[in-house]
């Protein structure tokens, strides 16, 4: 256990949050998600874990510690459910206000069709997958940067 770190934060999530760079996007996805055979074609090239809770729970210890982009419109992106773009799930509401809450304002999240999800997810420095059993529980962070101090 460390001080102020969420102890759902594994040392192996903690070691890829702090590996990332700016830019460098994360996948947070739910139990039905491809995500070992996904992980193996990002960065970090294996799975990663927060097992036992749901997205949500998952995405205030992650954005607890990952400042999300600012130089891009839409830092966190939910996946969009297949015929319908504009139904936004209770799981991404639940997200969408665990962003909010982290960043201190409204950062509405931008929105990916499915297959088109998992391309960019391929392309990601990882994967954490949840026990989330919700479906359209996965989203994208993209990773900002912590501004030096004055």
């Amino acid at each position: 256990m460390l001080k102020l770190i969420d102890p759902l934060l594994n040392a192996d999530v903690l070691y890829a949050l702090r590996a990332m760079g700016h830019g460098d996007e994360l996948v947070l996805c739910d139990a039905n998600f491809p995500a070992d055979s996904v992980a193996r074609q990002t960065t970090l090239g294996r799975l990663l874990r927060i097992d036992g809770v749901g997205t949500a729970q998952a995405a205030r210890a992650i954005l607890s510690v990952l400042p999300l982009d600012n130089a891009v419109d839409a830092p966190a992106r939910r996946m969009e459910v297949a015929g319908e773009p504009g139904n936004v799930p209770p799981v991404q509401q639940e997200v969408q206000l665990e962003i909010d809450q982290a960043e201190g304002r409204v950062r509405v999240m931008g929105s990916v069709e499915r297959f088109a999800f998992y391309e960019t997810a391929r392309k990601a420095y990882c994967v954490i997958a949840t026990g989330e059993r919700r479906f359209y529980g996965c989203f994208l962070f993209k990773k900002g940067v912590i501004a030096p101090e004055a």
